[in-house]
């Protein structure tokens, strides 16, 4: 699924399991204080849903009584939140200065054509989904991928299909 067509789909409250939204107002409800705590609840929300389109961000708008608009500006600021689905795997290419320099633009393109989608989307089975980043903090082994968490340094283009084939 591309960006475009991911955006055009309307979440709503009967979309999302009501079970997701008592497990979040739990968690939140258990919280000693709730001043400050909006990224570690927007976290747990993302673990939770999977993604936070905007329901979830209103409900912890309200549940933290705060103004919706300060929740999608942290959304919308931290590339780690999503307000589409992502895929079962992420996969980030660092375009930081060290990474871009030895080729990291090559393997996004590789990995773009590999996957059969641009950066920003998610494959049509759910399985991928393809993000360029700034930098990951790991020049020494430029360039670099991540798939999920794990880190692949000093990738060649001969290197994405066997990664790749590693998450499917």
């Amino acid at each position: 699924m591309n960006k475009k067509d991911a955006q055009a789909l309307t979440y709503s409250d009967k979309n999302l399991p009501k079970e997701k939204f008592d497990e979040l107002g739990d968690y939140i409800e258990k919280l000693e204080t709730l001043k400050g705590s909006l990224i570690s609840v927007l976290h747990r929300a993302q673990a939770i849903f999977g993604f936070l389109p905007m329901e979830v961000q209103t409900f912890v708008a309200r549940k933290l009584d705060i103004p919706s608009a300060e929740v999608f500006g942290v959304v919308s600021f931290y590339s780690y939140f999503s307000m589409i689905p992502r895929g079962e795997h992420v996969v980030s290419v660092c375009m930081g200065t060290a990474c871009f320099v030895k080729g990291a633009e090559d393997i996004l393109r590789e990995i773009e054509a590999d996957l059969g989608v641009k950066t920003g989307e998610t494959t049509a089975d759910g399985m991928f989904t393809l993000k360029d980043i700034r930098c990951v903090g790991a020049c020494g082994l430029a360039p670099v991928v991540m798939v999920d968490e794990k880190i692949y340094g000093r990738i060649t283009r001969d290197d994405v299909k066997d990664i790749l084939d590693n998450y499917r």
